[in-house]
């Protein structure tokens, strides 16, 4: 997958990326051209920038046609994440769901319909998101934040959720 920079470019961040930023960027970028599935740990601190990385990547699957996918060991981290990217990707014209365990009835199956269409492109959530009779039109990337608080089954699931092995990021 090769995302063409055409969302990544209409990104309107009030600060301006860090070289560790740009380095892991790019790094990332490299790693999803290749022709096999990256399986990439992004680390750093609280506050240090992880998510406007994850979000990069996020928008190179979407430019390449595919869709991503943000797991997040809580529904309050879950929360958090999708405030975050909702606002940083509103310039870009990407809609960004939240789905968790939560969700019931209309809204859910509103999300189903989506992620199985593909209308959802980006996706943040719990565990829900890799559940029994969710399913994805082009799972192309999937983020795991504090991938230490799931088991290597749980994450397992969520990768076989694609018609080919997504790629893979883990923030810790």
């Amino acid at each position: 997958q090769q995302g063409d920079g055409r969302l990544r470019g209409k990104l309107q961040l009030t600060f301006p990326l860090t070289g560790a930023q740009r380095h892991s960027i790019g790094e990332i970028e490299g790693d999803m051209a290749q022709p096999h599935p990256m399986l990439r740990l992004l680390q750093g601190d609280v506050g240090s920038g992880k998510t406007v990385v994850a979000l990069e990547a996020m928008l190179i699957a979407v430019e390449a046609g595919a869709q991503a996918a943000l797991l997040a060991p809580t529904e309050l981290l879950a929360r958090q994440h999708y405030e975050t990217l909702r606002r940083l990707a509103a310039p870009v014209g990407v809609e960004v769901a939240l789905f968790t365990g939560r969700d019931k009835g209309r809204a859910r199956e509103s999300i189903l319909m989506g992620l199985h269409d593909g209308g959802i492109q980006l996706v943040v959530g719990t565990h829900a998101i890799f559940q029994e009779g969710v399913s994805y039109r082009n799972l192309g990337l999937v983020v795991i934040d504090e991938q230490h608080r799931f088991g290597v089954s749980q994450r397992l699931l969520l990768t076989q959720k694609g018609r080919v092995t997504p790629h893979t990021l883990a923030m810790t």
